[in-house]
């Protein structure tokens, strides 16, 4: 656990960071983690580049799915909540890493205790009223729930998104919170401020579901039914709903700790599947009762077995993060979850997809560049970096990218965009391994006269591993200081900011273990063996003394002159290419493959789908609504089993940043370009 940095005289707002606090109805599983680590590395980068941050995290332990649990398990409600929230969740939390500057309870007083006043706050203000009410309740997401929210379950029933059982029909006598009243303030709010919640596509959902009345919200139970809650100050027959409680755990926190000036600061990030709580009871919640509304909501996907498909217990496709740490150690599992992963669509993950990233980024990039570097300084100066001379201009390129990359990794990660900032300090690496080929150190090392030349290429390349681990560092902490400490530089940290020539000349190398072992991909299970048939052999063609190929039915010819190929092309040719403007309306990840994003594109009247090679560059998410220019008359080819029909086009420039071809003018889909 971190503490909250503090730096009064920084012109940077502070920087208030939460995760959803996770309900304990059983052990965390790989979504819990991706959400966690997600959030630790955008609070760990704002730490490096100066931002006071705070990052809290925590339990949800309310409700009545935990009596039931708890009963089923022969403990009480508190001993169960306990159980998994110290053993399972914070306990894996630490394993990870996890910077948090506060782990919240709900079952703690501290939070009792401002849940209390701020629902007698709201009361006295009127906006909480007592009535009966007969809905479909949703035991697993414990609230009341409208026919348009259930899906066709697994039995043939509807049933609400991600429950097993059909909703109960319930009566019963309720206290309501007045959210209806305040439906149109929000709507406004949610049109004024685009980035409130993000991304777009999320936003667009929450107002669509502002289109229709909201109805108002249910915040008590009777405590005959569900005596584990927190009771209402006015009414002790009656306990708060969780959802009442446990949003409130996001002021509570810092109420306890004084410090309410970080919350309008707060960014929250959430799941997709609990959109409609964090962006639909939560801000108006915080308007009945006064206070000020958090900065912006960050919903994520959810993750996918390899395979594509739901992961789940009952379909024999779970990953147990707990044996993937233990197997592949933290920094693996935080590094390839933040590549992978992205925040607009559902990603596929599992351990053969962990191994390639790891294995391609960590292992032959980042560590090999660490292990050649380390060696070299051992074998040709004694293991002591020597000073550099005069830098060529290859070198000052390396220094000014050096000097660029902690603006550029901060300004995407401002933007979420944190699998782009991790390959932006990646193609740093890989420039460096370019470096050292292109200098041939072991070749420098034959000539005495080279001695200055191969001073300065030694120190560019630790010089440079000692930026990249900084730019890493929020992905791979562990990693990350190890890297330091193999180059000599101990427990030392650094800020991501732009600077170069930070190690002194005269440092000591210490060297150490492989960085990132490689481990081996899992082994295809075996085939059954194919029929052999046997195919008669072509004859083979006889030659001359000459070389001149001959065969029984052809007698050589004169050879032609083949006309000059230009390269140019006529405009017959260029006529022949369709290109035409289109329109992304979705976008989502091709499982198993780093590079390739799935686009659907509008064309006129009509859909396509395209793969494209650019998910280097741009999140799913970024992707949709925008316009862009495809070769429409392209023959369809099949990418990992996906047939794509036409090419998006372009352009990268010669710091190898990538943008699509598109056009100023908001031109309808369908549009030809010549």
């Amino acid at each position: 656990m971190s503490e909250p940095q503090s730096n009064p005289d920084s012109p940077k707002p502070p920087f208030y960071i939460t995760t959803a606090i996770d309900y304990l109805t059983g052990p965390p599983h790989i979504g819990h983690v991706f959400e966690k680590v997600l959030t630790d590395a955008v609070a760990r980068f704002h730490r490096l580049a100066g931002y006071e941050t705070y990052f809290l995290t925590g339990t949800d332990e309310h409700g009545e799915r935990i009596v039931k649990l708890a009963a089923q398990s022969g403990k009480t409600p508190q001993a169960f909540a306990d159980d998994l929230s110290n053993n399972a969740f914070r306990k894996l939390w630490d394993r990870l890493g996890l910077s948090y500057d506060d782990f919240i309870r709900t079952t703690e007083h501290r939070h009792k205790r401002y849940v209390q006043q701020i629902l007698q706050q709201v009361y006295d203000a009127g906006d909480i009223y007592f009535a009966e009410y007969e809905g479909l309740y949703s035991v697993g997401a414990e609230r009341y729930v409208t026919d348009k929210e259930l899906v066709a379950g697994p039995n043939g029933q509807m049933v609400f998104p991600g429950d097993r059982d059909a909703p109960e029909l319930r009566r019963e006598a309720n206290y309501f919170f007045r959210m209806e009243k305040y439906q149109s303030w929000l709507l406004e709010h949610l049109r004024e401020n685009p980035g409130f919640i993000t991304p777009g596509g999320y936003r667009n959902e929450v107002l669509e579901m502002l289109r229709e009345p909201v109805g108002d919200l249910s915040i008590s139970r009777p405590k005959s039914r569900v005596p584990w809650g927190i009771e209402l100050p006015w009414d002790t027959d009656h306990v708060t709903y969780v959802w009442f409680d446990a949003l409130l755990n996001y002021v509570s926190a810092l109420a306890d700790q004084g410090r309410l000036d970080l919350f309008p600061h707060a960014w929250h990030v959430v799941g997709k599947d609990i959109l409609k709580p964090h962006a639909v009871f939560w801000p108006t919640m915080l308007r009945a009762a006064g206070l000020p509304l958090y900065e912006k909501l960050v919903v994520h996907a959810h993750i996918l077995a390899e395979d594509g498909r739901k992961m789940g217990k009952s379909l024999g496709n779970a990953i147990d993060p707990v044996a993937l740490v233990d197997e592949f150690g933290p920094d693996a599992v935080r590094y390839t979850l933040l590549r992978e992963a992205s925040l607009g669509s559902d990603s596929p993950y599992g351990e053969s997809i962990l191994i390639g990233r790891q294995n391609a980024d960590l292992a032959n990039d980042l560590g090999n560049l660490l292990s050649r570097t380390v060696s070299m300084i051992q074998k040709y100066r004694g293991g002591v970096l020597p000073a550099p001379g005069a830098l060529n201009e290859r070198e000052e390129g390396i220094r000014a990218a050096a000097l660029s990359l902690p603006g550029r990794v901060m300004d995407l990660v401002r933007e979420l965009k944190v699998s782009m900032a991790l390959e932006a300090a990646m193609e740093f690496v890989r420039d460096l391994n370019r470096y050292i080929a292109e200098s041939a150190p072991w070749a420098l090392a034959k000539n005495e006269a080279d001695a200055g030349r191969l001073d300065t290429v030694l120190y560019t390349a630790a010089e440079g591993l000692r930026v990249a681990s900084v730019a890493l560092e929020a992905a791979i902490p562990l990693k990350a200081r190890e890297l330091r400490a193999q180059l000599g530089l101990g427990g030392q940290s650094y800020p991501l900011t732009p600077a170069w020539g930070l190690i002194a000349a005269g440092t000591q190398v210490i060297g150490g273990n492989v960085l990132f072992p490689k481990p081996e991909l899992p082994k295809p299970e075996p085939k059954a063996a194919a029929a052999v048939v046997e195919v008669p052999k072509p004859v083979q063609p006889s030659s001359d003394r000459k070389g001149t190929t001959m065969t029984a039915q052809t007698e050589p010819k004169a050879p032609v002159e083949e006309p000059q190929d230009t390269g140019l092309i006529s405009i017959d040719d260029f006529g022949k290419i369709d290109l035409r403007i289109v329109e992304v309306i979705a976008a989502e990840a091709v499982p198993k493959a780093d590079k390739l994003l799935k686009l659907t594109v509008k064309l006129g009247e009509e859909t396509r789908t395209v793969v494209s090679g650019i998910r280097t560059w741009f999140a799913p998410e970024d992707l949709v609504g925008r316009k862009v220019v495809l070769v429409a008359n392209l023959k369809p080819v099949k990418l990992r089993g996906i047939e794509s029909q036409g090419m998006i086009l372009a352009a990268e420039d010669s710091e190898g940043r990538l943008d699509l071809l598109g056009t100023g003018l908001d031109l309808p889909s369908g549009t030809r370009v010549r």
